[in-house]
């Protein structure tokens, strides 16, 4: 995992609790919702980064589908497109696809270490294609 960004991010919840400790808190969002263009899907990952960063959460868990509806997951592509620049540019520490998703994965051990709340989460061990988590 690189160690160029900070930020933290997920959980929940609107906001973490006052006072608390920021370590494990996951962001949860669902870009795909209103099925967006590719486009206004990487705008809503850019805002979902900056406003978790700023929110204090450890990582984000992006849910933006795997292309089911035909499309050959062109929001998945190219949020993964957009994440890997975005890591590049050290504006993220790193990102986990989620067919990459498990206990097994050195990625994956790493970002527990930085938002232990990843341990618990329903898409671990899945090979959920139709996910992403951002380490902030």
């Amino acid at each position: 995992m690189q160690h160029c960004g900070t930020a933290p991010l997920k959980r929940r919840r609107l906001f973490p609790p006052k006072g608390a400790s920021m370590s494990g808190y996951l962001k949860e969002v669902n870009i795909k919702i209103d099925m967006p263009t590719a486009s206004d899907a990487v705008k809503r990952v850019t805002y979902n980064i900056r406003n978790g960063k700023s929110m204090g959460f450890t990582a984000i868990k992006i849910i933006h589908g795997y292309g089911s509806t035909g499309k050959g997951g062109k929001i998945r592509t190219e949020t993964r497109r957009y994440l890997a620049q975005q890591k590049d540019k050290c504006m993220i520490k790193d990102f986990i696809p989620g067919e990459s998703f498990s206990i097994f994965d050195e990625t994956t051990r790493s970002a527990f270490m930085v938002c232990d709340e990843l341990r618990r989460d329903s898409d671990l061990d899945r090979s959920n294609n139709g996910v992403t988590i951002v380490i902030l």
